[in-house]
């Protein structure tokens, strides 16, 4: 209630000032302001990692010669190391002097903070009478409440309005980038300025629908944009870089307030994509807005009747071949996994990383969420493949049946032989195939088995067990493995 109470009285201070025509301070006094008013235009191009280019062109009036050029309203997460002015109508004899980066917003707090150790009037008014009584004091301490000292006593508390003779140099309304330049020509010229900021996002998102049979499904992309870096893009054209830039990771900047956002969803358009160096670039083919605090949708990309593959997965463990075990786990986990590939209509275009939320629809047609995963930066023509999750209807075991250490095999390997049963069963309807996925270490050789296997990988067996309906299917399998001695 207190804070809230200083914060009334001091914006109060704060029209009070402005009323009395010190809102500028002397050394502002001779700067050439330049505004989001008069932006030409305006472009962004956002990386994946908190990371935007930001190139805007104004038209400025300067003076011949030297200039101190006020250009407010950028992004509150400049990097200021990385901004550049260019002059587009004279570039010829056009320097650049000196720049800095005001961050520090003008506030009711900040201005009573930058007051510590000065002079303040305190205007008290009469409840009673309405008369105005006007005294001066000094602010010694803003933590936690304000202390200030009169002539013959101290206060706590703002003990009526206070006024300030000036608004502190490097206090501004909003984000500014000051610089100082010396200008050939005395007229109106395109500037353009450019920077690196942080505070602009993106990521992919994509919405997939499964068929009734889950053998094909729709695809939608979009890209979720969010833009908390302090101030607005306004008919902005929009650009997003995909790929893993490498970047030399600095001290973090000084914490700028950033407040929640709203969420807006943007009309659909896909978005153009092309090749840039070792990355991709999608362009928006319209103009958007970046409110500041928002959070907006634009399509990336749609496919309609994708052909899936639908798989059941059981995967093992490699621990349990150069030891005795006996029971291995009982209703074991299958997992559920879809895959497609990144080609035909609507696809074949390099995806964002981003995450995949699949969907199906129930009997009366209501689409019911059934998973979701991750894929990463995926080129034209791959697979795509989904963990959904794992499956409720079927089930595995497994057990060590045998285990026997063979002995030494020449001076630096030692050989066991082990076997195993998996009991796979199935509760569903109708019947499935389950990918049995065994990682051997060392260098292995299957022995024996119920059914014929796959060297998927050089150090993984697999077998693909049809499972019937409302029933179950046996794995048995015998393998020898060799692993390096100690020597």
């Amino acid at each position: 209630m207190l804070k809230a109470l200083m914060v009334n009285v001091l914006a109060a201070s704060l029209i009070m000032l402005s009323l009395h025509g010190a809102a500028v301070a002397g050394s502002q006094k001779d700067e050439k302001i330049t505004a989001a008013a008069e932006q030409k235009e305006v472009g962004v191009t956002i990386y994946n990692d908190n990371l935007a280019l930001v190139k805007e062109t104004r038209r400025v009036k300067l003076d011949r010669d030297f200039n101190k050029l006020a250009w407010r309203e950028v992004s509150a997460q400049m990097l200021p190391e990385t901004a550049q002015l260019r002059n587009l109508t004279h570039p010829a004899g056009f320097r650049l002097l000196e720049q800095n980066f005001d961050f520090d917003l003008l506030t009711p707090e900040k201005l009573l903070e930058k007051y510590l150790g000065k002079e303040v009037t305190v205007i008290r008014t009469n409840p009673a009478t309405g008369a105005e009584t006007r005294e001066a004091a000094t602010v010694l301490a803003t933590n936690g409440g304000t202390v200030l000292k009169f002539g013959d006593r101290i206060e706590t508390g703002i003990p009526g309005r206070l006024a300030f003779p000036g608004v502190p140099e490097n206090l501004r309304d909003r984000p500014t980038l000051v610089i100082s330049l010396i200008n050939p020509v005395a007229d109106e010229q395109h500037l353009e300025l450019s920077y690196l900021t942080e505070g602009l996002s993106w990521r992919a998102d994509y919405v997939a629908e499964l068929n009734e049979r889950d053998d094909h499904l729709d695809l939608n992309g979009w890209v979720t944009l969010t833009n908390q870096s302090g101030t607005a893009y306004p008919n902005a054209r929009l650009q997003l870089v995909a790929g893993d830039l490498n970047r030399i990771r600095q001290q973090p900047s000084p914490p700028r307030n950033v407040r929640s956002f709203a969420a807006k969803m943007a009309d659909v358009e896909e978005m153009k994509q092309e090749s840039l160096f070792e990355y991709h670039l999608y362009t928006l083919q319209r103009p958007t807005t970046l409110a500041e605090n928002q959070t907006k949708q634009v399509a990336l990309m749609s496919a309609i009747r994708a052909p899936v593959r639908k798989e059941f997965l059981l995967i093992g463990a490699s621990h349990y071949y150069s030891s005795q075990h006996g029971d291995l786990g009982q209703k074991l986990k299958v997992g559920v996994l879809v895959e497609f590939q990144n080609q035909g209509e609507g696809l074949g275009v390099p995806l964002p990383k981003g995450i995949v939320r699949v969907y199906k629809k129930d009997m009366q047609g209501n689409a019911q969420f059934v998973g979701e995963d991750q894929i990463d930066h995926t080129p034209a023509n791959e697979i795509v493949r989904l963990k959904l999750g794992d499956a409720f209807d079927v089930t595995g075991s497994r057990k060590q049946t045998d285990f026997q250490r063979l002995g030494e095999e020449g001076r630096h390997h030692l050989v066991f032989e082990s076997a195993y049963q998996i009991v796979l069963k199935n509760a569903r309807k109708e019947a499935v195939t389950v990918i049995v996925r065994e990682p051997v270490p060392g260098d292995w050789t299957m022995v024996s088995a119920s059914q014929s296997h796959t060297r998927a990988a050089s150090g993984v067996a697999e077998w693909k067990v049809p499972v019937p309906a409302n029933g179950k299917a046996t794995l048995t399998y015998r393998v020898r493995v060799k692993y390096p001695g100690r020597g």
